[in-house]
This record gives structure tokens, C-alpha cells and sequence, in this order.
């Protein structure tokens, strides 16, 4: 997050600069005060027992569980999910670049292929853990099939991307040079995919290592997120918070170690993003070909008793669920309370984020104070959380709204500071020239001028805020939402219910997606006049 604003906002900082602005050896200082008074309330906080030390352990009492813990028990349950993640990550990026390049590369396959896998891809990782672990049980094999998932699909798509957008001018430069498919590949497909192919491997990092601390907070004997599940049913807040600091660092060594080998590897210009050439995904009569075979072979195993029924139920048995859940009304509304619940939180952490991402990207002094927490706060898995969040607000509606709001909150913040570091330039003189104030600025020039980028965010807040629900769901147990019952229904063993949900789940991402692309492509329309 830091230095995105390193250039084009300069002109917008004027009336936002205050006593800042003639300070430079202050600039060194600022991005410390906000831990230090933190850490300064926290320890007044922990002497004047304005809470529970079971609620906010004390910084003395952290510090000696770091020491107690650190001496071996915490290093060896964090080598454990580091395993996991490596192995996780290897088949993952692995499979995705495989199938990526093989996507990219067909038109046939793109044909056949894609819109199963793209419509697969709408379940959200989470939702297929209830039917992960009938398959797979609670081992190891769990953990890393929820990781290749969690990976194989943001690699694959990302990948795919790239392959096909540099199809026309390799075919070009391929036949020119006489180039073989082995060398077409190696020295002109595969350079011209990479930058894509990187990006999918930056998002499969970060989700993999959330996947995988969901999973070990779920079923797990050993991990970071066990110990943290551990931690939090003794009320040991103090080795949750540290497992939070662990983690943390885990992501920005991850973070910080990519981004160092992406500049070693993406040494070349870029290609500017209107060139990539993006179609509409295929369809047609040949797409249905995959998904009826598969449905042609979920039923016959089914029917022929080749998978226990109490594991696989059939296809037709989940769409007589499906049917009867929506006629009785039961799943449209649990499916009700779950929207609420993500509308909620998008509405506290897209709003809290969108303002957040103005402040910073408006104020130079705001960045500097409050840029390097925001971006360590970011580095924490989503899911570590919960832990922390359920001690302190309970199992109820409460946590769940900030943990969907928390969900919400970076993707806007993030998509919103960066859109305004890009504004040109010129709009700053346009701004002196008509001698416009702070508002007018930001009414006439800054938020039009930022609309792409913040919709962008809005979409992906809106993402993530129905996977914070459904994560929130599985962590808080409540009497309502589509999570919840697809958890009841696993405990019953009623399989139908859960793949019925799942279905619904997968549709309503779609649609949240969708809806999202529809919002920016109508808000930003100007664009394509």
C-alpha cells in the first residue's frame, strides 16, 4: 500500500497539507505514531482494567506467552501449515498452469471446457469443505485438497488470460520466424503470459494461506490455526494475539519475497491494458457437453452403488431438495438472512473503506500516519480473526457484521487510494485554474475521475463480503443462513441439502458478480463514449 500515491495527487493535497507539509524530518516519524498510541492505550487500558484481561490480555502477559511459546511449540505448529501451504501451492500453481496454458491455447478446450470450470469456480472454497470432508475425512489430504482448489483456480484463470490475449501476434511472429510449437511456447507464449500468470499466483498466496487457516480452524490437530482454536477455547487471548502477529509476518514475508521475484522476472515493458484483447467467454451447444457427461456419471455412480449414496447423493435427488427447499421456503430464507448479513457488512466495511481510501489518498499526512498500519493490518489472513472477534463480540449478529464488514473493507480501500494516485496530472491545473475548493475538487474531478478503480472495488467488496458471510456462518454458529444449513446438514448426513445449498451458494456468487460488472460498466459508461 505504500508509495501507490507516489505520484498524480499532488495537486490534491493542498487544502489537506496543514503543519505537515514544512515538516520533512516529521515524515519519518509519522507512519509510527498510530502502533505507538495504540500500544500506549494498551497498556493503560491493561493497568486501569478498563476490560477483562481474559478479554485484552496485557502487552507484559504477550510478551510471556511469546516466550513460553516460542521456545518450540509455536515455531513447530507453524512449520506444519508452512508445509501444508508449500505443498498446497506446488500442486496448485502446478495444475492451474497447466490447465491455464491448455484453456489459452484451445479455442476448442475454451469451448468444451470453460464454463464448467468457471462455473465450478463460483462455489466458494468454503462451501465445498462439508463435502471435502465425507470424501477426504479430517487428515491431511483434506487440508491439501481445500489448498489446490483455493490455488489452482485463480492461477488457471489469470494464466488463461494471458495465453489468449497474446494469441493473434505470436501466431504472427510464430509463423514469421517458422517457430516449432515447442519453441512458440518456451520463447514467445510463455514470456508474453507471465505477467498474468504472476498476478494469478499473487491472489493463489493470499488465498491459499486464508484457505488454509479456515480449514485448520475447522478440522485440524495441528497448524497455526489450531493453535488458535486451541488458544481461544482456554481463553488464552494472549497466544491468539500471537498467533495473529505470526501470521501477519507470514503474509508480508510472502508478499514481500514475491514482489521481489516478479521484478527480477518482469523485466520488459508491459503492453498497456486496452490492448489485451478480452472476448466474451465461449458458449453455445458444446459447452453443455461437459457438465451433461458429468451429470450422465454423477447419476450412474449414484444408481450403480460405485459411491456410498449417504457420501454422493444423486443429481436428481439434490434437484427434488433443491425444489422442495425453495417451495416450503426454507432455503429462500435462509438465503434471505445471509444477503442481509452481506448487505450489512458491505454497507459498514465498503463505506468505512471508500472513506478511508479517500482520506488517504487526499492527504499526504494521512497516508504516512495511517498507510503502513492499514497495509500490516492487511496482511492478516481474513480468517485469523475469528478467534479474536468471537471473544470479543460474542457468537451473535455482531460479530458476524464486523467480520463481513472487515471482509469488505480493504478490497474498496485498496481499489479507492489507488485510483486517485492515478489521476493525471492535468486535472490539477484544470483545478487551479477554475479555483475550485476541497469539495468541487473531489465532487467534479477527483471521484469521476477515480469511478473505475472504486467500482472495481465495490465489485470485489461485494465478493468478498458474501464469503465473509458464508465464512462468518461457518465460525458463529447462529439459527439462520445458508451456511448454517448447509453445517446442520452435514451432521445429519443429509448430503442433498448440503450440494443443494452449494448450488445456491455458487449462484448467488455469480449473480453478486455480475451484478457488480453491471454496476461499473453503468457507472463508468462515459468511458466507452
Amino acid at each position: 500500500m505504500n508509495g501507490v500515491l507516489s505520484r498524480g495527487r499532488g495537486w490534491l493535497r493542498g487544502p489537506l497539507r496543514g503543519p505537515f507539509a514544512t515538516q520533512g524530518r516529521s515524515h519519518s516519524i509519522l507512519p509510527y505514531l498510530l502502533p505507538v498510541l495504540v500500544a500506549v492505550l494498551w497498556v493503560v487500558a491493561s493497568r486501569q482494567q478498563w476490560m477483562s484481561e481474559q478479554i485484552l490480555p496485557a502487552p507484559a502477559l504477550v510478551w510471556q506467552s511469546a516466550l513460553e511459546f516460542g521456545s518450540g511449540e509455536l515455531w513447530g505448529h507453524l512449520w506444519i501449515s508452512l508445509q501444508r501451504l508449500c505443498w498446497g501451492l506446488a500442486l496448485g500453481i502446478g495444475s492451474g498452469l497447466l490447465l491455464g496454458v491448455w484453456l489459452g491455447a484451445s479455442r476448442r478446450a475454451q469451448t468444451l471446457v470453460l464454463p464448467t470450470f468457471v462455473a465450478l469456480a463460483q462455489i466458494p472454497t468454503l462451501a465445498w469443505i462439508p463435502l471435502f470432508m465425507l470424501f477426504f475425512g479430517i487428515g491431511e489430504l483434506l487440508k491439501l485438497v481445500v489448498l489446490v482448489k483455493a490455488v489452482v483456480v485463480p492461477v488457471t484463470l489469470h494464466t488463461l488470460v494471458g495465453v489468449r490475449d497474446a494469441q493473434p501476434k505470436l501466431r504472427e511472429a510464430a509463423a514469421a520466424l517458422r517457430l516449432s510449437r515447442h519453441l512458440l511456447f518456451l520463447r514467445l507464449l510463455l514470456p508474453a503470459a507471465l505477467p498474468a500468470f504472476l498476478t494469478g499466483v499473487r491472489l493463489a498466496l493470499a488465498t491459499g494461506w486464508t484457505s488454509l487457516l479456515a480449514v485448520e480452524l475447522l478440522a485440524s490437530s495441528e497448524g497455526i490455526g489450531y493453535l488458535m482454536v486451541w488458544g481461544r477455547q482456554l481463553f488464552m487471548l494472549d497466544l491468539v494475539l500471537l498467533c495473529i502477529l505470526m501470521i501477519g509476518l507470514v503474509g508480508a514475508v510472502l508478499e514481500r519475497g514475491f514482489s521481489a521475484v516478479e521484478k527480477r522476472l518482469l523485466y520488459w515493458p508491459q503492453p498497456a491494458t486496452g490492448e489485451q484483447q478480452r472476448g466474451p467467454l465461449p458458449s453455445g451447444w458444446q459447452s453443455l457437453l461437459l457438465p451433461l457427461a458429468l451429470l450422465a456419471l454423477w447419476q450412474a455412480s449414484s444408481s450403480f452403488a460405485w459411491v456410498d449414496p449417504n457420501i454422493l447423493t444423486s443429481p436428481l435427488e439434490v434437484l427434488r431438495t433443491l425444489l422442495v427447499g425453495l417451495a416450503d421456503g426454507s432455503l429462500p430464507q435462509a438465503l434471505l438472512l445471509s444477503l442481509q448479513r452481506t448487505l450489512t457488512g458491505l454497507l459498514l466495511g465498503g463505506g468505512a473503506g471508500l472513506l478511508a481510501g479517500l482520506l488517504l489518498g487526499l492527504s499526504s499526512p494521512a497516508e504516512r500516519i495511517f498507510g503502513p498500519s492499514l497495509s500490516a493490518l492487511r496482511q492478516v489472513a481474513l480468517f485469523a480473526w475469528v478467534p479474536l472477534l468471537t471473544a470479543w463480540f460474542g457468537l451473535g449478529e455482531g460479530a458476524k457484521h464486523v467480520f463481513v464488514s472487515l471482509a469488505a473493507f480493504f478490497p474498496l480501500l485498496i481499489a479507492t487510494q489507488r485510483g486517485i494516485a492515478s489521476l493525471s496530472p492535468q486535472l490539477g491545473e484544470a483545478a487551479r485554474s477554475l479555483r475550485l475548493n476541497l469539495w468541487q475538487r473531489l465532487r467534479l474531478l477527483v471521484l469521476p475521475g477515480a469511478a473505475p478503480a472504486i467500482f472495481a472495488g465495490l465489485r470485489l467488496s461485494l465478493i468478498y463480503a458474501w464469503l465473509g458471510t458464508i465464512g462468518a456462518e461457518y465460525f458463529m454458529p447462529s439459527d439462520g443462513g445458508i451456511a448454517s444449513l448447509m453445517i446442520g446438514a452435514q451432521q445429519l448426513f443429509r448430503m442433498d441439502q448440503v450440494m443443494a445449498a452449494m448450488v445456491l451458494i455458487g449462484l448467488v456468487g455469480a449473480l453478486l458478480g455480475s451484478l457488480g460488472q453491471r454496476l461499473e460498466s453503468r457507472a463508468t459508461r462515459w468511458r466507452t463514449a
